[in-house]
């Protein structure tokens, strides 16, 4: 397995219909108005770190923020730069890999939806980004990490599963949890006009207590974990695992 899956552009976009519907983009309107309230921050600059096609990037806008979307790949970048200009906003999109993507003390709220960290196979790499992060926040600033928790990933756990999309084919997907519940390897067919197409990835998996951890070593020292962007706690009945951590 290539440890720089992410880096195939041919990647996202053979799977953009999929993670990508019309769906995607109208429920991204109304996690920007929960992040909102989540985290108290009205107003200011945000950091969308791992932007891909703008979901979130052009609604903040809209809301008045001034936004830095920053992805690495090209593909999604055009897809964001598209979004934006058929919105009528503005917005800063910064191709760069989320490793080296730093501007201090620049942003009152950041944010990594959507699964978008644990890429790497170094886990000193990984504890970069969430610094980047803490180093590009003003004091007082406020980070919204989303993922799926190794708790609720643990309750969850299906080994295959598929999604059919109308005019875009069927994804099959195959999971395995791999080196004692650290990881997980992900098989995607993407099957469409007879043709199938393999794409495979592999992240890190975190329970609540393991990313406190990053996050203090990061220099986050007030941390709150939810099992939804509506702030409901994360227990039992978790759907998400959302990290609120703030700078002071």
């Amino acid at each position: 397995m290539p440890a720089d899956w992410y880096a195939d552009e041919s990647f996202w976009s053979i799977s953009y219909s999929f993670m990508f519907s019309e769906q995607a983009f109208e429920t991204a309107i109304g996690q920007v108005e929960k992040i909102i309230e989540l985290t108290g921050v009205r107003s200011g600059a945000v950091f969308d770190q791992c932007c891909g096609p703008g979901r979130h990037t052009v609604p903040l806008a809209k809301r008045g923020f001034k936004v830095t979307g920053v992805d690495r790949t090209g593909f999604l970048l055009e897809k964001a730069r598209a979004y934006a200009e058929a919105e009528g906003v503005e917005v800063e999109l910064v191709a760069e890999d989320m490793r080296r993507f730093v501007r201090p003390g620049a942003f009152d709220l950041a944010l990594n939806l959507l699964t978008s960290f644990g890429y790497f196979d170094d886990p000193a790499e990984n504890q970069t980004v969430l610094e980047n992060v803490y180093r590009s926040l003003k004091p007082g600033g406020v980070f919204v990490l989303d993922t799926v928790g190794k708790e609720v990933l643990a309750r969850i756990f299906q080994a295959t599963g598929s999604d059919e999309l109308e005019g875009a084919g069927l994804l099959v997907q195959r999971r395995k949890v791999i080196e004692g519940w650290r990881r997980i390897e992900n098989e995607w067919l993407f099957i469409a006009e007879g043709e199938v197409r393999t794409r495979r990835l592999r992240h890190w998996l975190y329970s609540a207590q393991e990313l406190r951890q990053l996050l203090a070593v990061a220099g986050f020292t007030e941390v709150e974990f939810f099992g939804n962007l509506d702030g409901a706690p994360y227990d039992s009945e978790a759907s998400r695992m959302i990290a609120v951590a703030r700078k002071v």
